[in-house]
């Protein structure tokens, strides 16, 4: 556990404020939902809340499922990491922190192409070396109540691949599926 050196006093509805050094350390923005945990020394652990962590079995199904019928390489996150992969080595993307660039296009709350000769390709996780790496990207963020929780994303590593309509469905499609189900 590491210490931050913040002290910070309860309101009178019981509420405290989580110092702004530590929300942008653990990516902790409005909307977003925290755990908590108590422990018999007196002790509080708050934990970043993932909603789709909790479908993780799920999601990995979807995943397998949706690789399986399109063919390229599927990856589902949630705001923090890379939850599920299917089409490519696990190890090489699995619980990576997800890329800033990532996170932004997750709260523009659309759709994005990427390659095909639109926008240029993105690193999925941080640090990630993507000098012709991918050829394309779809990324399509997943919502719940209104707030961005994860993405889902096709891309492939294929030379020259072009994604259409047919991706782009389907990406929209699991994302609302997932959304749907962290509702329920």
């Amino acid at each position: 556990m590491k210490a931050t050196g913040s002290v910070r006093r309860i309101d009178n509805l019981g509420r405290i404020i989580i110092p702004k050094e530590v929300r942008k350390e653990l990516r902790i923005s409005e909307g977003n939902q925290i755990e908590i945990f108590t422990y018999k020394d007196g002790s509080i652990i708050l934990k970043k809340y993932s909603p789709i962590r909790e479908l993780s079995r799920f999601v990995s199904k979807y995943c397998k499922s949706l690789e399986q019928t399109i063919g390229n390489i599927i990856l589902i996150c949630d705001k923090d990491s890379i939850i599920s992969v299917n089409g490519v080595s696990e190890e090489k993307y699995l619980q990576k922190k997800v890329s800033c660039e990532l996170e932004k296009v997750m709260e523009n709350t659309k759709s994005f192409v990427f390659g095909n000769g639109n926008k240029e390709i993105i690193p999925l996780f941080e640090n990630e070396k993507i000098s012709d790496k991918y050829s394309a990207q779809i990324i399509s963020p997943i919502l719940s109540e209104k707030y961005v929780v994860g993405a889902v994303i096709i891309t492939s590593i294929e030379k020259n691949k072009k994604f259409g309509l047919l991706e782009l469905k389907s990406s929209e499609t699991a994302a609302a599926l997932i959304g749907s189900q962290i509702e329920s």
